[in-house]
């Protein structure tokens, strides 16, 4: 059943409409008609079962069937910032990330970054990465669409990492040397509704230097694992760790 995600609460009286992109899909893309169900996801995380009710020329018009009861969401907050890659590979960290339950996705410019950051197809740009994010929600059935924020610097991100509980970095030279504690180590101690902030850098890892202010900034290096994993690789392989302990295991 399909998922749509509307920005607005719910109020009992008011009619429960869907018009834009989502009403394109909807009429056009999915072919539905009067009666059809699919699932709404209000501001608020509210989620349910709808029917709809009117098919116009702009807009649907649904009701409520039934109030979904289950959580789709990590019991903790995960945000992934990675260092700018070449190619689609932040698109395939964005789209499988949401999938696999990040909250929120921070690329930044790092001193091994092929690719620069152009101005002037900033908002072209970001658009594309909300839209992978919010169909991948909608995939996925999530009860959120993560925020994706426009490119920061190193010392932005140092900053922003104030905001977390946690905060690592998974760095290949902690894997070489054969570092395996520090993940763990996290994943015992955080608990439900905690934040963690992990850095992954882009081809070529992070320099000496980013790590050395990322460290002086409070955050923690780690290994993931005795193999050196892509940029595009390792925010997945720490999610699914992250699932599969704080999911599966409790």
């Amino acid at each position: 059943m399909q998922r749509y995600f509307i920005e607005d609460l719910y109020r009992e009286n008011d009619p429960i409409m869907i018009t834009g992109d989502d009403y394109h899909h909807i009429v056009r893309v999915m072919r539905m008609k009067e009666q059809d169900e699919v699932f709404v996801v209000f501001k608020d995380q509210a989620s349910a079962i709808t029917r709809i009710e009117t098919i116009s020329s702009d807009a649907v018009k649904l009701s409520i069937v039934q109030w979904e009861t289950s959580t789709k969401e990590l019991p903790i907050k995960v945000t992934i910032a990675s260092g700018l890659p070449k190619g689609d590979k932040l698109e395939l960290i964005f789209q499988k990330g949401t999938e696999l339950g990040a909250t929120q996705f921070i690329p930044f410019n790092a001193d091994r970054s092929i690719v620069k950051w152009d101005e002037k197809k900033a908002k072209k740009k970001t658009d594309r990465w909300e839209k992978i994010v919010k169909e991948a929600a909608e995939q996925s059935h999530r009860l959120l669409v993560p925020d994706v924020s426009a490119p920061v610097s190193m010392k932005q991100l140092i900053q922003a990492g104030s905001q977390f509980d946690y905060k690592l970095v998974a760095y290949e030279e902690e894997a070489r040397a054969g570092e395996k504690g520090n993940l763990s180590k996290m994943l015992s101690s955080i608990g439900n509704g905690q934040s963690v902030l992990v850095v992954f850098g882009p081809e070529g890892g992070l320099s000496e230097k980013e790590i050395e202010m990322l460290r002086s900034g409070g955050f923690l290096t780690c290994g993931l694992g005795p193999r050196i994993l892509r940029t595009e690789t390792a925010p997945l392989y720490v999610l699914s760790a992250i699932s599969y302990q704080l999911e599966l295991m409790r």
